[in-house]
Order: structure tokens, then C-alpha cells, then sequence
């Protein structure tokens, strides 16, 4: 599970979706190492517990992540032989459209994410695989499909 500084939205349940942590205890644990990847985005913290990674993988678990590209390159580096896959929206265009269909975030905000998103398709070749979100059912299914394929050894 990671931890974030960012407020829950509405259908969000602290220690469930995320630990929503105040900046304080967020980085209280970077300074203790507790982090395997840690990464400021759109002015929030956001970071995988290095504890909670490890539990799943001692019990013979695999573990998806949500990462940004900071926090991929991060990962990459604590886990090398991690399989790290660039999950891209259709397009630009669809991409805000359903930030703006969310209806949790200001213009502005919206605004952000959208220019950092650009940055982060120019990164999207630094990825083992691409799968492109076409929708939530079918990017899921791809992205299963892949953790299947490295856990048969393909």
C-alpha cells in the first residue's frame, strides 16, 4: 500500500485506498527509509512502503504498482528485475476529458496534470510494455494478462 499527503476524495477510506498521511509523517518516514520509492506530484507526496511491498512479496505475492515515471525509475533501481508497464490514455484529449468527467479537481489542477502527463509520455519508451487505457475493463485485462505471462516465466 502507498501513503499520500493528498486529501481522500469522497469514495476514498484511509488505510483501504491509501494511508493519507500530513506532510509531517510523510516525511518522518522518508527519513527513516520506510519508502521504496517516494515522489512529489502536482504538489502532494505520494510513496510505496518498502514494508508493504516486502509482505506480499515474502508471502509469494506479485505486486502492481501505481507510479509515476519518477517512481517507476525509482523502483527500477530498488528492484531490477521489476516488469514495469506504461499504462497511456488514448489521447491527450480523452485523458482530460475524463479528468474533467471526475468532477474532483479545479481547471487548474486539471491543467497540471495534463502537462505533467505529457512529460510522462515522452518517457512512456523507458517501459517494459505499453498497454493504452482504452478502458478500465481492457487496460486491466492487459495488464493481468502480462503479470500472468511473468509469473509462467514468458
Amino acid at each position: 500500500m502507498s501513503a499520500t499527503t493528498r486529501k481522500p476524495r469522497d469514495s476514498e477510506t484511509d488505510a483501504v485506498h491509501y494511508y493519507f498521511w500530513s506532510r509531517q509523517q510523510f516525511e518522518n518516514a522518508v527519513a527513516r527509509g520506510e519508502f521504496m520509492e517516494w515522489v512529489e506530484y502536482n504538489h502532494d507526496l505520494y510513496g510505496t512502503l518498502r514494508s508493504e511491498v516486502e509482505k506480499q512479496l515474502d508471502a509469494g505475492n506479485d505486486v502492481v504498482l501505481e507510479l509515476d515515471v519518477n517512481g517507476a525509475r525509482a523502483l527500477r533501481k530498488a528492484i531490477p528485475d521489476s516488469v514495469s508497464v506504461f499504462v497511456a490514455p488514448p489521447s491527450m484529449e480523452e485523458l482530460g476529458r475524463r479528468l474533467r468527467a471526475r468532477g474532483t479537481d479545479s481547471e487548474a489542477a486539471i491543467a497540471s496534470r495534463l502537462r505533467i502527463a505529457e512529460t510522462e509520455m515522452a518517457a512512456a519508451a523507458e517501459f517494459d510494455h505499453i498497454v493504452v487505457n482504452d478502458t478500465a475493463e481492457q487496460a486491466a485485462a492487459a495488464v493481468a494478462a502480462l503479470v500472468s505471462a511473468r509469473r509462467k516465466g514468458a
